[in-house]
């Protein structure tokens, strides 16, 4: 995963200093031991925050150290403004917790930092600044250092996000409109965005006829699918267009660290190139490197934020067809306890890695593609270089990041799982199970108007996306919710 950083933290304790300093340094050696016990990895600054100028030694100390996020830490009360211009100085996302009483007398012990929390909030809003407060900031020493685990996963998306660019090739297709989307948003939450034509890398893909490096490149290939899983003779060809895309990152990444694509795939793609993209797309993809289908542009987004929160390869795909009742019948009902409602299969070309696969995985042709571009019962050829197969079953979060049609950006996050179901069907395929997915459906897809484009992270991480959406402002952020939960739009009779 070379396209997430890696998260360095600095702990950072702050004293009010009618307050004892000791205090607030002896509960800051307990939370970094604390973090040791649990392999997490932090730099205990040593630099006590009790006024400004300590605050700029504190900050000079974490960018010594090659901090890229912090955990501002109230030992007790806490200097309302040097506290929270640490956020302002310091160039990466600031946690802010803060310390339980108990580990001392409560006359010289007491350090009232459970108040210190409530100004703290305060002051970050009076000037405008962002701090991320987990959902009850105040605990002991283990507390805290559960508090920092949690932290890792938002702070390694939102230090992605803010030094990310999207690469784009192509227009957005004109009979997929659930892909256009204003990229205002994407300039409100600090991404950049280049936009190309497809003639651009067509011209880049020639250019790379012939690179030193094809063999090599082909050589994974064979590995990573096995004898009789691929097409041989297409190697060279998805092997020099896996080499313009890397290249082409490395190229116009600019400022940015961080590079994902959002590429036209259809149609005029396969006959002018000689492949679909869908494995390369997937092999990037099990790297950090989405590269979401159809220019979609909030998808490449989506997966990307994914990969930051798992440290794994997450895929792009339509919610796309509905479970057949003879499916649900013999393989799920009795089974696994979910109604038909619940179930759902999630499909795309090819573009699924393939350690998220089932065994028979194998490079295939796009059929749908097949009957449009090609002779009618010919044998396939440019439309060949899918991954394909059933999704292995593991847990899954589905979610999504979208601006609308009013430039306001909203998300949904549904956690669930993928059965181990056979789909008997075509294309990286799964069955997709989601507590109460039928009304999750209706009253959030349906109702909010999202695309049929969602991005599926391999884990349950719902609560860490959930963070990361609203330190980046999203307000409206859907989930699956319960019946005895009804959503707004809901008919209480129906």
């Amino acid at each position: 995963m070379s396209n997430i950083p890696v998260v360095k933290l600095g702990l950072v304790a702050v004293s009010r200093d009618c307050f004892p300093i000791q205090l607030s340094e002896m509960r800051r050696a307990a939370i970094a031991a604390k973090a040791g016990e649990k392999n997490l990895e932090l730099v205990e600054i040593k630099k006590t925050v009790e006024n400004e100028l300590d605050m700029l030694e504190a900050v000079k100390e974490l960018k010594a150290n090659e901090c890229n996020a912090a955990v501002v830490f109230l030992g007790n009360f806490g200097p309302e403004t040097p506290e929270t211009l640490i956020a302002k100085y310091f160039d990466g996302p600031c946690m802010f917790v803060a310390a339980a009483e108990g580990d001392g007398d409560m006359i010289n012990g007491r350090g009232d930092a459970y108040c210190g929390m409530l100004n703290c909030s305060y002051n970050l809003g009076m000037r405008h600044l962002k701090g991320y407060i987990p959902a009850y900031p105040v605990g002991t020493a283990d507390d805290v250092a559960d508090m920092i685990a949690d932290f890792v996963p938002v702070a390694r998306a939102l230090i992605g996000i803010s030094s990310l660019k999207i690469i784009t090739f192509g227009p957005r297709p004109q009979d997929f409109f659930a892909c256009n989307a204003p990229i205002k948003g994407l300039y409100e939450m600090g991404i950049e965005i280049e936009e190309n034509s497809e003639l651009d890398l067509l011209v880049s893909y020639k250019e790379h006829a012939d690179d030193p490096r094809i063999p090599g490149i082909c050589e994974e290939m064979k590995q990573e699918m096995g004898e009789g899983r691929y097409y041989e003779d297409m190697l060279v060809r998805m092997a020099q267009f896996e080499l313009t895309l890397v290249d082409w990152a490395e190229k116009h990444k600019g400022a940015r660290k961080y590079v994902v694509f959002a590429d036209k795939c259809w149609p005029a793609f396969p006959s002018q190139f000689g492949f679909e993209p869908c494995y390369v797309n997937s092999r990037l993809a099990s790297r950090g490197i989405p590269v979401a289908c159809e220019v979609d542009i909030y998808g490449a987004l989506s997966e990307y934020i994914g990969a930051c929160v798992t440290g794994d390869a997450v895929t792009l795909l339509d919610i796309n067809n509905s479970v057949p009742k003879y499916i649900y019948d013999k393989d799920i009902a009795g089974k696994y306890d979910y109604k038909l409602t619940d179930t759902f299969m999630g499909f795309h070309c090819g573009n699924t890695p393939s350690c998220k696969m089932c065994d028979d995985r194998a490079v295939k042709y796009q059929l749908i593609q097949h009957r449009l571009l090609e002779p009618a019962g010919s044998d396939p050829d440019f439309t060949r270089g899918t991954l394909e197969g059933d999704i292995a079953a593991s847990d899954i979060t589905f979610y999504r990041l979208q601006c609308d049609s009013e430039g306001v950006v909203r998300a949904y996050i549904a956690e669930g799982e993928v059965l181990p179901v056979k789909t008997q069907s075509f294309g990286g395929i799964g069955v997709f199970a989601i507590p109460e997915m039928g009304r999750f459906y209706r009253h959030v897809l349906i109702e909010k108007r999202y695309p049929h484009h969602g991005a599926v992270a391999f884990a349950h991480c719902a609560k860490a996306l959930f963070e990361v959406f609203r330190f980046l402002g999203v307000k409206d952020i859907g989930w699956n919710q319960p019946k005895s939960l009804p959503y707004p739009t809901e008919n209480p009779w129906a």
